[in-house]
């Protein structure tokens, strides 16, 4: 079954007040607001992408949030959403198919999802949500502000040093299909 991001939408909408934090909630909507404009200007189904952008953190309602990706990919499948909006719940926060490229030190290991990341191919979208999600809060920010605010409120762990030099790398081959620099999009970003 397919989603789109008007039902993504509402499903983030009355979400609020329904779990600790509503801050995931913003930053979701920052996510997918600001994928679609870098879907746009690569003339990328921008539909498709702020759909995905909205319910990457969808998990962060249904459980614990740090076990929200592999709830959210299990809840987005117990709705009855095809596979690809699911995924999106695994993929968003680990670069280069690899569970220990991600901001928020070493996961515990769950072997199903573990082997997905290993052996999934990232679309396009996957790789702009992966920027995006590492680029918003409840505002778009550049990667050094948003690194910056990660750190300070997760930590640093012994992957950290990893993860940002590959998120700068992710930075550079979106950057690369753009055919200019991301924060080009986004003119506040700078100031």
């Amino acid at each position: 079954m397919k989603l789109d991001s008007n039902k993504a939408l509402q499903m983030l909408e009355n979400a609020r007040g329904k779990t600790v934090d509503d801050h995931w909630i913003d930053h979701s909507i920052c996510v997918g607001n600001s994928a679609s404009k870098i879907a746009e200007s690569l003339e990328l189904d921008v539909e498709y992408v702020k759909t995905l952008g909205y319910i990457h953190d969808i998990g962060k309602l249904v459980g614990k949030f740090e076990n929200h990706i592999i709830n959210g990919y299990n809840y987005i499948k117990e709705l009855g959403y095809d596979d690809e909006y699911a995924n999106i719940c695994l993929t968003h926060s680990y670069l280069n198919n690899d569970i220990y490229c991600t901001a928020g030190g070493i996961p515990d290991d769950i072997p199903f999802r573990t082997e997905f990341i290993k052996k999934h191919e990232y679309s396009i979208y996957e790789k702009i949500i992966n920027l995006c999600d590492l680029m918003c809060k409840d505002v778009i920010m550049t990667i050094d502000k948003r690194l910056i605010d990660i750190m300070i409120r997760r930590g640093v762990y012994e992957n950290t040093q990893y993860h940002i030099k590959e998120t700068y790398k992710l930075k550079e081959y979106i950057d690369k299909q753009l055919g200019f620099n991301v924060y080009n999009l986004f003119p506040d970003i700078l100031i």
